[in-house]
């Protein structure tokens, strides 16, 4: 696979995490207004939880699945230049939402 090929899919790993995380901040800062006030001291904390390890197995997933199947293929090379540029755009996209915040302060 060529780099800038890799560096694609590594950025549309990068965007599809940052999506999920906008997305699920945006359901976060607006529960109360889009679930009401939840006074069940049994199921939010399930209800969290399920949230975090589904975050985790599908952040995991966009970040760790495309280059753990090109390493089992073979391609090892391909597979860490791939993880390597997701976790630069993860990083970019980082830095760029610190600028952000800095800026709308």
């Amino acid at each position: 696979m060529k780099n800038s090929k890799l560096f694609g899919l590594g950025l549309l790993n990068a965007l599809g995490v940052t999506v999920y995380i906008f997305l699920i901040s945006l359901i976060l800062n607006n529960g109360q207004k889009l679930f009401g006030s939840v006074d069940n001291k049994f199921l939010s904390p399930i209800i969290f939880l399920l949230l975090f390890i589904f975050s985790a197995l599908l952040t995991g997933f966009l970040v760790l699945g495309r280059p753990l199947m090109l390493y089992l293929d073979g391609a090892k090379k391909e597979a860490l230049k791939l993880f390597f540029y997701t976790g630069i755009c993860l990083f970019s996209i980082l830095i760029i939402a610190i600028i952000a915040l800095m800026i709308i302060r």
